[in-house]
């Protein structure tokens, strides 16, 4: 990451260097998670979509941890997997919007509520800004080469009541309360990049 963009990272002392944790990030780009696993103070692992998995790609995703997800249906085998990374005490990097969008947080899905009430895992939110689309790029697909990304992490905190509750309630709930400081860490992001 270092040598192709200059990255500018921003609060890694906050994420808890030990025990489970989940990098909740913004997806506004396809190499926002390249970014994060390479200035991030911790290894991370990712769900995956499948179709990533081919060729040498593959053995390389395999090599450093990434979790492979079937995004068609519920794939248990992932959620298997991402549950052992955090009960190893690992870090589980998630993208809650699920998808590339707009990268603010807008819309989250369940997912991110599941994992954090399941593990009890501390969440730290992530927000990569200036990986969007801007002119300059020789490649679409990628930020103009040697341009900054900054990468600022947050301070961690838990959600729900501690109970470990999972019913529809508990989810929404947390769901609301992810979005509500995802969305105020965003906010604070771009007040101290000037971005």
């Amino acid at each position: 990451m270092y040598s192709l963009w200059r990255p500018r990272v921003l609060g890694a002392w906050r994420v808890p260097p030990g025990g489970p944790v989940i990098m909740a990030v913004n997806h506004a780009h396809n190499v926002d998670g390249p970014m994060l696993m390479g200035t991030a103070p911790r290894p991370v692992h990712f769900l995956i979509k499948k179709e990533a998995f081919v060729g040498p790609l593959d053995a390389f995703l395999r090599g450093i941890g990434q979790l492979k997800v079937d995004r068609r249906s519920a794939d248990r085998n992932a959620v298997t997997s991402a549950l052992g990374v955090l009960e190893r005490g690992g870090v589980l990097g998630i993208f809650p919007e699920g998808t590339r969008g707009e990268g603010d947080f807008a819309s989250l899905r369940s997912g991110l509520a599941y994992f954090a009430l399941r593990s009890g895992a501390q969440v730290v939110p992530v927000v990569v800004l200036g990986s969007a689309d801007r002119p300059g790029r020789l490649i679409r697909a990628l930020p103009p080469l040697r341009s900054r990304v900054d990468v600022v992490f947050g301070d961690p905190f838990t959600v729900g009541d501690g109970s470990g509750r999972r019913t529809r309630k508990a989810l929404d709930l947390a769901t609301v309360q992810l979005q509500e400081r995802l969305t105020a860490h965003l906010k604070d992001a771009r007040r101290l990049t000037g971005r």
